[in-house]
This record gives structure tokens, C-alpha cells and sequence, in this order.
């Protein structure tokens, strides 16, 4: 097994920051049409597929309505790409001190840990975006004319309300990441952020446990010998194909996440108690196949980030900030 390339912590989290801002920027319209899928409810659909997703919301709210909710992504998503991708070298170093190279079960065991790291960031990260994401779904609910009767909107409160108070020919009214997140605090605490940390951990523990492992050895079959690297492209590929992997495998879990986290819903759109509770009321009235909605999409979504990652790493776009930087010897 080749040796471990030594990567300085702040060159790790410039590497997966700089990762997660330039996917985000990618691929976050599809991801807007993954929340906005995973929530349509029988009976309700507005939106046919990812195309037709797509072209409605451009037809509708524009070519930036496809980035509602792009702006906490891209400030959260530094912290939380950079915990994460760290946190995994960080347990797969310690668990590696004999330097034998690791087996699958420990692999797995260092991906758990950088999942339940990164939910810090994740939870409140992806709270705040599922509201800004999922607006224009419900305000076009309301001007559809076949449920329109059945569609007003149960707000969390008054300010989220806001964002979906839409008139027979007026757009969404904004509302910002910032306002909900002042709102959240001032109503239900910080827990009001946190909340679906269950759901988000059921969905990133998973997804680490598969990607960190297969990524690894799909990228050990790239290198030319022992003693060199992967080139680039095996990387990329590499991250690419695990990310999706692990994106598909764990999409269940991520549709009771948005669910539970969707904190504004129509009339007759279930609200959930929970975990449990969620579970068992998509099976009941949405089928099996409720929980793969949004799967295309999110593989989409995740396999050039993880891919795009990975890069960064090979490159070594941190270590030559770094070098640059007058601060380097701090880091020295």
C-alpha cells in the first residue's frame, strides 16, 4: 500500500472549504430540484421530473430561482465540507499509527467518526436551505387552480410565512437565511436549528461509512505502482463514483430528513412526529417508492462534489495557499 500523504490541518480545510464552495456553485441547482421532489406529497405533484423541475422555476422565479438557498450552502458548506473530509484523515491517521494500512472495518469506523462530526455544521446548514429551496414548490401549489383550494400554507411562524405569501400574479417574497435563523433562536432555542439531527445522522454516518472506505480502494486501483499516487483523473473518478454510490445507498434517510425539516407544508400535507413517525406515514401513504424520490438527483449532486474534492486534495491547492501566505510559518 502506498504511503500516506502528510497534509497539514489548515491545508486539509482550505482543500475541502475551496471544494465545497466551487460544487456548491456547480451543481446546486439540481440539488434544489432534489428537496423540491422529495417533498411533493400524491395528489400534489407540480413537478413531473428534474426537467420539468428545472424549467419551472426558471419560468417562474428565474434563472437565480434556481439558486434560492445557494448563499447558506456556500457559507456553510466551507466549514462543513473542510470537517469532514479533515476528520476522516484525522481518524484514519490515529487508527493507522502501526502503519500497517487499515482494514474495511476500520476505514468504515474512521468515516463514521468525520460523519458525526460534520452534523455540527450539516443540520443547522441544511435546516436554513430546505425552507429558502422548498419555497417555490409551495407558492406554486398555491396558483395551481386544481389544489389551490387545499394548498394554504401552515407556517412555522411569522416571518417564514413571509417567504410564501404569493398573490394570483406576484412572485415568491424573500426571505433570508439569516431572518429564519434569528426567528428559529428566538422561538424554540437553538434546538430549533437542530432540528432532524437524528434524521441528518442516520443519513451522514451511513454515507461516510460507505463513501470514505470504497473511495479508498477504488482509488488504490488507480495507482501505477505501490509508491506513486493515482493520477488526477482516477481521483476524480474515484470520488465521483463513491460519492453516488453512498448518495443513492443512503437517499431514504435523507427523504425523512427534508421531511421532517420542511418546517412549512400545505393543508393537507402530513406533518411528522419524528423518525419513526415519518417513516411509517411515507410507507402508509406514499409506498416504498417514496423514498427513492430525489435519488438521480442527489447522485447528480454529490458525486461531482466528492469528485471535485478529492482534486483539490491531489492538486494540493491548500498547501500552495499556504506557501504563498505570509502566515505560513504559524502553520509550520
Amino acid at each position: 500500500m502506498a504511503p500516506q500523504q502528510q497534509i497539514s490541518l489548515p491545508a486539509k480545510l482550505i482543500n475541502g472549504g475551496i471544494a465545497g464552495i466551487v460544487g456548491v456553485t456547480c451543481v446546486f441547482p439540481i440539488d434544489l430540484v432534489k428537496t423540491r421532489l422529495q417533498n411533493q406529497r400524491q395528489g400534489q405533484q407540480v413537478y413531473k421530473n428534474m426537467m420539468d423541475c428545472l424549467v419551472k422555476t426558471v419560468r417562474s422565479e428565474g434563472f437565480f430561482g434556481m439558486y434560492r438557498g445557494a448563499a447558506v450552502n456556500l457559507t456553510l458548506v466551507t466549514p462543513e465540507k473542510a470537517i469532514k473530509l479533515a476528520a476522516n484523515d484525522f481518524f484514519r491517521q490515529h487508527l493507522n499509527k502501526n502503519g500497517k494500512g487499515l482494514t474495511v472495518f476500520k476505514e468504515m469506523l474512521a468515516g463514521c467518526g468525520a460523519g458525526m462530526c460534520q452534523v455540527i455544521i450539516t443540520t443547522p446548514m441544511e435546516m436554513l436551505k430546505i425552507q429558502l429551496q422548498d419555497a417555490g414548490r409551495l407558492a406554486a401549489q398555491q396558483r395551481k387552480p386544481a389544489i389551490m383550494s387545499t394548498t394554504k400554507l401552515v407556517a412555522a411562524n411569522t416571518v417564514l410565512s413571509r417567504s410564501y405569501n404569493v398573490g394570483p400574479s406576484s412572485a415568491v417574497r424573500a426571505v433570508s437565511a439569516t431572518q429564519i435563523a434569528r426567528e428559529l433562536l428566538h422561538t424554540k432555542g437553538i434546538q430549533g436549528l437542530y432540528k432532524g439531527l437524528g434524521a441528518t445522522l442516520m443519513r451522514d454516518v451511513p454515507f461516510s461509512v460507505v463513501y470514505f472506505p470504497l473511495f479508498a480502494h477504488l482509488n488504490r486501483l488507480g495507482q501505477p505502482s505501490q509508491d506513486e499516487a493515482a493520477p488526477f483523473y482516477w481521483a476524480f473518478l474515484s470520488g465521483c463514483l463513491a460519492g453516488s454510490t453512498a448518495a443513492v445507498a443512503v437517499n431514504p434517510c435523507d427523504v425523512v430528513k427534508t421531511r421532517l425539516q420542511s418546517l412549512n407544508k400545505g393543508v393537507t400535507e402530513e406533518s411528522y412526529n419524528g423518525v419513526v413517525d415519518c417513516v411509517r406515514k411515507i410507507m402508509h401513504k406514499e409506498g416504498p417508492s417514496a423514498f427513492l424520490k430525489g435519488a438521480g438527483c442527489r447522485a447528480l449532486v454529490i458525486a461531482p462534489l466528492f469528485g471535485i474534492a478529492q482534486v483539490m486534495y491531489f492538486i494540493g491547492i491548500g498547501e500552495f495557499i499556504l506557501d504563498q501566505s505570509p502566515l505560513n510559518y504559524l502553520f509550520v
